[in-house]
């Protein structure tokens, strides 16, 4: 099993916008996506850094996304 690539939030809001998401809001540094027919929403920290693993796997889990999905 390899490792999860690591993304920055313009990498992470990218793949989001590719599976069906919107962006919704932002307030501060957090933007919000969501699906248009409200089933899922997820919260992205606008940061210039990449995004913690561990930030970045809860992301992917709200958004219904699985890792192995990223692999290719």
């Amino acid at each position: 099993m390899s490792k999860t690539p690591s993304f920055t939030a313009k990498e992470l809001v990218r793949l989001l916008i590719e599976r069906g998401f919107e962006f919704d809001r932002q307030k501060g540094s957090h933007a919000i996506y969501k699906l248009p027919d409200g089933t899922k929403r997820v919260i992205v920290p606008m940061h210039n850094r990449d995004i913690p693993r561990g930030t970045f796997h809860s992301i992917l889990k709200q958004a219904g996304i699985d890792k192995e999905d990223l692999q290719s």
